[in-house]
C-alpha cells in the first residue's frame, strides 16, 4: 500500500493538464477598465462581452446597421439617444486559455536523457482561444460614456445592451437595415 500512493500520485500529475491562464467568463456583459481587462486597450470604461460569432462578423453588423462604407468601422460610430450624438469604438480581442500538457514533457525528458530525438516538442502547451468584444462610448461633452459619474450611462447602457442583442441574434445582417 505504501508503494502503491506513490505511483498513483505520479500517475495523477503526468495526466494532468497545469493551466498557466485562464480567460474570463462573462455571462452576459462586464463594465470595466480596458487597461484592466487587457492592458492593449484604452484607460476608458468599456462595455464588454463575449463574442461568440467568427472573425469580422461584428465588422460587418456595424458596418451595415450603421451604413459606413467601410469608412470609420472601428471608431467614430456615430449613433444617437434621445436627439444627443454619441460616438463608440470597439475592440476585438482575444484571450486564450493557456496549460501545460504534462505527458509530453516527461517522454520527451525521458528521449532526451536516452540520447534520442525528441518528438512531442510542438505539444507541451494547448491554447483554446476566446474571443470578446469591448465598446467605449464617448461625446463632445463626455470623454467616457461609461464611468459611473456619467449623466448619460444608464442610456448608453441600455443602447449597448440593446445593440449586443441585436448582434447575437441577427445572423443577416442586411435586416438590421430595415429594423430602425
Amino acid at each position: 500500500m505504501k508503494q502503491t500512493l506513490p505511483l498513483v500520485f505520479v500517475l495523477f500529475l503526468v495526466q494532468s493538464c497545469i493551466p498557466l491562464r485562464i480567460a474570463p467568463k462573462i455571462e452576459d456583459y462586464k463594465i470595466t477598465k480596458g487597461k484592466k481587462f487587457k492592458r492593449s486597450l484604452s484607460r476608458r470604461q468599456m462595455f464588454i462581452f463575449e463574442d461568440a460569432k467568427e472573425a469580422e462578423q461584428f465588422y460587418n453588423f456595424v458596418n451595415i446597421k450603421f451604413q459606413l462604407d467601410d469608412t470609420n468601422v472601428y471608431d467614430d460610430v456615430p449613433f444617437e439617444i434621445g436627439g444627443q450624438q454619441y460616438f463608440f469604438a470597439w475592440y476585438e480581442i482575444e484571450i486564450p486559455d493557456k496549460s501545460i500538457n504534462l505527458i509530453p514533457v516527461f517522454v520527451d525528458l525521458t528521449l532526451a536523457v536516452a540520447d534520442m530525438d525528441t518528438v512531442f516538442e510542438d505539444s507541451y502547451e494547448n491554447r483554446k482561444g476566446n474571443w470578446y468584444l469591448a465598446i467605449e462610448v464617448y461625446n463632445d461633452l463626455e470623454t467616457d460614456c461609461l464611468v459611473e459619474t456619467s449623466l448619460s450611462r444608464e442610456a448608453v447602457l441600455k443602447y449597448l445592451r440593446a445593440l449586443k442583442k441585436e448582434y447575437l441574434a441577427t445572423h443577416n445582417y442586411n435586416e438590421t437595415v430595415f429594423k430602425d
